[in-house]
Formats: C-alpha cells, sequence, structure tokens
C-alpha cells in the first residue's frame, strides 16, 4: 500500500500537532496523528451548510460567521446557497491551514477563499463571537470533533455554558447556530435550550446519500424575545401543574390514611 505524503505541519496553541497528508487522490487532516476530518467524508460539514443558511439565504445581505475553515468544503457550501450581496467571516485560528486552502486544498472546494464575499481571519472564533453583538445571520461552528470530543483541548470554552451564551449574543433575532458534531450530545442539546434556543438536531451521513458513518447537526434558533418569554412561561406553567398534581396526590393519601 502507498504510504501517505506528509504536505504540511502545524501546531496549536496547546501544542497539539497538525498535519496534513496525502495519498493519491485522498487528504486527510490528522491531529497527534488521529483523523481529524478527509476529503472523502464531508457530506455532513456541506449539510451544515445548507441547513444552518435554510433560512438566511432569503435575506437579501445575510452575514454569516464560520468558526473553522477545515478544508473548505463547508464554506464552499455557504457560498453556494446564499446571495452575491452576502458577506462570508470565516475564523481559523491555524494560519497553516489558511495557507493549505490557498494551495493543496484549494481546488477540493472550488478554491472558495478566492470568492469576494469571503473575509477569511486567523483568529479564536470564540474571542470574534464575544466581539460582536447581534452581528450575523448565521454561525456555523464546525470546530474539532463536536461539543463533548476535543482533539484540541482549548476547544471546549466553544461549547460550554459561556461560549453557548456568545452565540446568543453574536446572533440576530431570528439567526441560526448550526453545530456539526461527530456524536449526538444529549447534554448539549439541554444547554442550547436553557440558553434561549430553540432546537433541532438532524443525523446525517457523512457521504449524505452515498452513505458512510451518521453525524449530528444541531440546528439552533433565536427566537424573538416574545416566543422565548412565553416558551419560559409554558414551562413555568407545566412545572407548576405537574407540582400541584403531586400535592394533590398527597393530600388525598393523608385523607384517606386518617
Amino acid at each position: 500500500m502507498k504510504a501517505w505524503e506528509l504536505l504540511g505541519e502545524t501546531s496549536a496553541p496547546d501544542g497539539t500537532d497538525i498535519r496534513l497528508t496525502r495519498r493519491d487522490d485522498q487528504y486527510l487532516i490528522l491531529a497527534n496523528g488521529r483523523p481529524l476530518m478527509s476529503s472523502q467524508l464531508h457530506g455532513s460539514e456541506e449539510a451544515l451548510a445548507t441547513l444552518g443558511c435554510t433560512d438566511a439565504r432569503r435575506l437579501m445581505c445575510p452575514r454569516v460567521l464560520v468558526g473553522g475553515l477545515g478544508m473548505g468544503f463547508t464554506l464552499r457550501a455557504v457560498l453556494d446557497v446564499l446571495p452575491a450581496a452576502a458577506v462570508v467571516n470565516v475564523a481559523e485560528l491555524l494560519p497553516a491551514v489558511i495557507q493549505w486552502n490557498r494551495e493543496a486544498l484549494g481546488a477540493l472546494a472550488g478554491y472558495p477563499l478566492q470568492d469576494p464575499r469571503v473575509r477569511i481571519e486567523v483568529a479564536d472564533v470564540g474571542f470574534t463571537l464575544r466581539a460582536h453583538r447581534e452581528r450575523f445571520d448565521v454561525i456555523l461552528l464546525d470546530v474539532d470533533n463536536g461539543p463533548a470530543a476535543f482533539t484540541v483541548g482549548a476547544n471546549a470554552g466553544l461549547y460550554d455554558n459561556g461560549g453557548v451564551a456568545a452565540a446568543f449574543a453574536a446572533l440576530c433575532t431570528g439567526g441560526t447556530l448550526a453545530v456539526w458534531s461527530a456524536w449526538e450530545d444529549t447534554k448539549f442539546e439541554q444547554r442550547l435550550r436553557f440558553h434561549g434556543f430553540a432546537v433541532e438536531v438532524i443525523r446525517v451521513r457523512a457521504r449524505l446519500k452515498k452513505g458512510g458513518p451518521r453525524h449530528t447537526i444541531f440546528l439552533a434558533h433565536k427566537r424573538p424575545s416574545t416566543e422565548v418569554a412565553a416558551a419560559a412561561q409554558h414551562r413555568r406553567t407545566s412545572r407548576d401543574q405537574h407540582r400541584n398534581v403531586r400535592r394533590l396526590s398527597s393530600c388525598k393519601e393523608g385523607q384517606t390514611g386518617e
């Protein structure tokens, strides 16, 4: 079997070794020797973009933030569905990954960084979220393997309570946060709901109709404040009704025992 060719190597801020390799027409990005992404498995990344931009594609000038450039497949799918006046900001932590997308990886997704709608910056997407309040119509996060699997330890801050709150604040009302994950994560889903999002969880194949492993996409919608308040009131009413039923049951049991 043909050996993998090393095309590039860099380090994440926490010291994680990141490598770009190639064998024939397949490209792999590895983190400490473990596959992080493959050029042959990108259907779910494309689904992240198309599902996340379902509402924004109808806007005249949508603003989208893509967290994590990867191999450029998510960015390409975003550009394919958005209008000409859209602005797509990409926050990528590693300069080498940007360079790989301009060179060895560029042709895989049709050189999306050359699109005039794209604004690329070397940045931690968590900092970008915290710096822009009510700025984006869509936020797409495809960083690491999702909320619970941290190839790079520093990525945990994107998915904890602080990270989710920052994403909520950075979205315009009616906006969508879409998060890619290698697995389902009930705790993360609950965290999204706790911070005011209306949540959908969608399972997609890595190769879409061609099969492959199943991945998870969390779609979290920032509803108008009146809807959030109504949902919170509904939860409180349901909780109070449940509490009253339990109290009534206890009273009846006490009366029976007399």
